[in-house]
C-alpha cells in the first residue's frame, strides 16, 4: 500500500540532506584554503556557491601551480603573471606577484616584461595570440619556441605554460564577471584554528548574521564559530575591508598565530609593465580579413584529440580538466540544459569553433540580446579598464545563478583556448 505523504516527507528529507550535504562540502573547501593560504580568497568565495565545481578547480589550479612539473615555481607563476596582465586583472597579478617573491623569484623580474630572462619574454607572442585571437595560433609559433638553442623550451614545458597560459586567461573572465576585481589578493590573515569574527563559508549558506568586529587582536576569543553561521559575500568583504582601515589609522599591527608561515607579502603590480602589445585585443572572428578556416570540432575535439595529448605531455592534468569540463556541464540549472548548451557554443563560436551537429538557431533562440552583450563582453573584452562590462539581464537573479553563467564562461573559453594551442602541438609533432 503507498503512503503518498510518506513518500513526500521522504523526498523532502533527502533534499534536505543534500543541501545539508553541499553546505558540509563547501564549508571544508574554505576551511582547506583558510588553513593553505591564512584567508579566504573573493574567487573561492564565489565559486563556493557551487561547491562541487570548487573541489575540481581548487585541485587543477592547485596542480598547474605547486606540483610536479617540468617548470619551476617562480617561471609558473611569472607566466600566470603574463597572462593576467593582458587583461589587465590587477588582482591576480598582483596575486601572483607576491607568490612568485615568496618562491623565491628575483623581484627584478617584476619590474617588466623586458627584464624577464629570454625565455619567458619568447612567451609573449603566445601569451596574447591565445588571449584574444586563439585562432592565429599555428604550427609555426610551437616551433619557434621548440627551435634548438639555449633559450628553447622543451615540448613538456610548453604543454604546461600552455595550460597555465589559458587557465589564467579564463580566469580573469571569472574574476571581472564576478567582481572579484574589487577585492584586494591580500586580505588580513587569521590565526590557525581560529577563523575570524565573520564565517568564512558564507557564499554556500544563507545566514546573514554579522558578529560585531573585534576591537583589537588581543580581543580574539580561542572559541570556535560555528560553520552554520555566515554573512552575505558584500559583508564580508565591507568588514575586512573597514577592519583594515581601522588597523592603519590606529597604526596596529595585526598579530598572527601562524608562527611557522612568513607574513604574507604585499605586492601591488602594475599589469602595463608585462604588457607589450596594449594595442592587440579581440577582434570578430566572423569579420575577419584574414582566411581562416571555421575550426569543426568533429576534425579535432578535447575528447577524442585533446585530452589524451595533454595529458600524455603533461601527466594527470587532462583528467583534472576534463573533470572542470564536466563538473560545470553537471552544475543543475533551473533554466535547463538547452541554455547552458547555447551558451557554451556561442562562447566557442566567437572564438571561430562550429559543431556540425548543434542547430546554432537555438542560440538566438535562447540567449536574448542583452545575455549575448554579457556573454561577449565578459569572455572577450573583462579588460574593465577599457570600459564597464555590460550588466548581467537577467532579474532578479540568485548569486549561484550568476556565477554559474560566469563559471560557463570560463570553463568554454578555457577549452576553446586549449583546442587551438593543442592542435598546433599536434601539427608540429606530425609534420
Amino acid at each position: 500500500m503507498d503512503y503518498p505523504l510518506g513518500t513526500q516527507c521522504q523526498r523532502v528529507q533527502n533534499q534536505v540532506m543534500k543541501v545539508n550535504s553541499e553546505k558540509e562540502r563547501a564549508s571544508l573547501l574554505c576551511m582547506k584554503a583558510l588553513a593553505s593560504r591564512g584567508r579566504l580568497d573573493a574567487v573561492s568565495q564565489q565559486m563556493a556557491w557551487h561547491p562541487q565545481y570548487l573541489e575540481s578547480f581548487l585541485r587543477s589550479q592547485h596542480y598547474i601551480l605547486h606540483m610536479d612539473g617540468p617548470l619551476p615555481l617562480q617561471y609558473r607563476h611569472y607566466i600566470a603573471i603574463m597572462a593576467a596582465a593582458r587583461h589587465h586583472c590587477g588582482y591576480l597579478v598582483s596575486l601572483h606577484a607576491a607568490q612568485f617573491l615568496r618562491v623565491g623569484g628575483d623581484p627584478l623580474w617584476l619590474q617588466g616584461l623586458e627584464a624577464a630572462p629570454p625565455r619567458l619574454r619568447h612567451l609573449d607572442h603566445i601569451n596574447k595570440v591565445l588571449a584574444h585571437r586563439p585562432w592565429l595560433t599555428s604550427r609555426s609559433h610551437i616551433q619557434a619556441l621548440l627551435k634548438t638553442g639555449e633559450q628553447c623550451w622543451s615540448l613538456a614545458e610548453l604543454v604546461q605554460a600552455v595550460v597555465l597560459l589559458a587557465h589564467c586567461h579564463a580566469l580573469c573572465s571569472f574574476v571581472f564577471g564576478s567582481g572579484s576585481d574589487v577585492d584586494p589578493p591580500q586580505t588580513p590573515r587569521v590565526p590557525l584554528g581560529t577563523p575570524p569574527g565573520y564565517c568564512y563559508c558564507d557564499a554556500a549558506n544563507g545566514n546573514a548574521a554579522v558578529p560585531p568586529p573585534l576591537a583589537n587582536p588581543s580581543d580574539r576569543t580561542p572559541r570556535r564559530r560555528s560553520l552554520d553561521s555566515s554573512c552575505e559575500v558584500a559583508c564580508l568583504r565591507e568588514r575586512i575591508q573597514k577592519a583594515q582601515e581601522e588597523k592603519e589609522r590606529r597604526g596596529e599591527r595585526l598579530l598572527y598565530t601562524d608562527v611557522e608561515e612568513e607574513e604574507e607579502i604585499a605586492c601591488v603590480a602594475d599589469p602595463s609593465r608585462f604588457d607589450s602589445d596594449p594595442e592587440f585585443g579581440y577582434q570578430e572572428f566572423a569579420r575577419r580579413e584574414e582566411d581562416f578556416q571555421v575550426f569543426r570540432v568533429q576534425d579535432y575535439s578535447w575528447e577524442d584529440h585533446g585530452f589524451s595529448l595533454v595529458n600524455r605531455l603533461y601527466s594527470d592534468i587532462g583528467h583534472l580538466l576534463d573533470e572542470r569540463f564536466r563538473r560545470v556541464a553537471a552544475l543543475p540549472s533551473s533554466r535547463g540544459p538547452d541554455l547552458k548548451r547555447a551558451i557554451w557554443n556561442y562562447i566557442h563560436c566567437m572564438f571561430g569553433i562550429r559543431y556540425d551537429d548543434y542547430d546554432y538557431g537555438e542560440v538566438n533562440q535562447l540567449l536574448e540580446r542583452g545575455l549575448k552583450l554579457y556573454i561577449k563582453s565578459v569572455t572577450c573584452f573583462p579588460d574593465t579598464t577599457k570600459g564597464p562590462l555590460c550588466p548581467l539581464p537577467w532579474a532578479p537573479l540568485k548569486p549561484a545563478e550568476k556565477v554559474h553563467v560566469n563559471l560557463l564562461i570560463m570553463e568554454a573559453r578555457l577549452q576553446a583556448e586549449l583546442l587551438y594551442a593543442l592542435r598546433a602541438i599536434t601539427q608540429y609533432m606530425i609534420a
